[in-house]
Parts: structure tokens; sequence; C-alpha cells
């Protein structure tokens, strides 16, 4: 099986919306996944994210794939930082389980960071829950290492 990355398209909507489904859904096993839930504006309604990001030209989505099924995606943004230098971020970035550690998602990053590249920007960074050292790992692969840690406390009785 040969893996790849490309530009998403319309006709990948359905399936987009459903790989969001799953990696929200996939959160809510790991550490921190809770709070990442609840803070996530695209939540209820995944396919609404999808959609909109396949329009919006500042938002980037590529499909990862085996052969030609789709198996992941990933969604960055690239824009503008406070000092008027480019700077990317990715998202979103999820393969499904049986289609990991075979470089579907190395070929998705890959992807990103030479869009990233071709956008002009200076830098690109992402987020791992903490804990999740798979992904932790995948990003420091391919250069990128933490650069702050976001601390959390609940303030009801959990």
């Amino acid at each position: 099986m040969e893996e790849s990355a490309r530009q998403a398209v319309p006709s990948d909507l359905e399936v987009l919306s459903s790989l969001a489904v799953a990696a929200r859904r996939d959160l809510q096993d790991k550490k921190g996944g809770d709070v990442a839930d609840r803070l996530d504006p695209h939540r209820n309604d995944p396919g609404a994210r999808m959609a909109a990001a396949l329009k919006d030209p500042e938002t980037v989505v590529l499909v990862g794939a085996l052969d030609e099924a789709v198996v992941g995606y990933g969604l960055m943004v690239v824009g503008t930082a406070p000092d008027g230098t480019g700077h990317a971020v990715v998202e979103e970035v999820y393969v499904d389980p049986p289609a990991r550690s075979v470089g579907v998602g190395e070929a998705l990053l890959d992807g990103l960071l030479a869009v990233a590249r071709e956008r002009g920007a200076r830098a690109i960074q992402s987020v791992a829950l903490p804990g999740d050292r798979a992904t932790k790992n995948f990003f420091e692969t391919h250069g990128m290492v933490a650069r702050s840690i976001m601390v959390h406390r609940w303030l009801d009785d959990r």
C-alpha cells in the first residue's frame, strides 16, 4: 500500500466529516481530552468546520490516503503573526487507528510543511495533549519541539 497526501476537494467532505467526528471521539480517553473537547468551538458540528475550511483560502485541508482510500486529514491555518511574519498553525491532524504507523501521518505533515513554506510562513506550530507521547514524538520527528506548557485546573469538584 502506498501512502500519500493531497489537497482536499469538495467531494471529500463526507469522509472528512466522518474523520473529524472520529478525531474528536479519539480525544475522550486522552489526558486533557475532556478540556480540549469542552473548548472545541466545532464540537457539535465538525462537518460544518470541514465545509467552511474547504472554502477558506487561509485554511489548508489535506487528506491522507492509503492507495486511493482516504484515511486521515490535516487542517492548518496560515496567517500573519503580530510581528508581521507568516505563521502556520496545524489545528488538526488525524489518521484512522488501523492506518497509523505506515506513513500517512508523515505524508500529511510533510504536505502541510510544504504548503506553509510556499505561503511564506516563518514557523509552524500545533498542540499535543499531555501524556500523548505518540503525538509528541510524531511532531518531534519533524523538528517541532515544545515551546510552552499550558496548565489547567477544574474549579468544581471533579
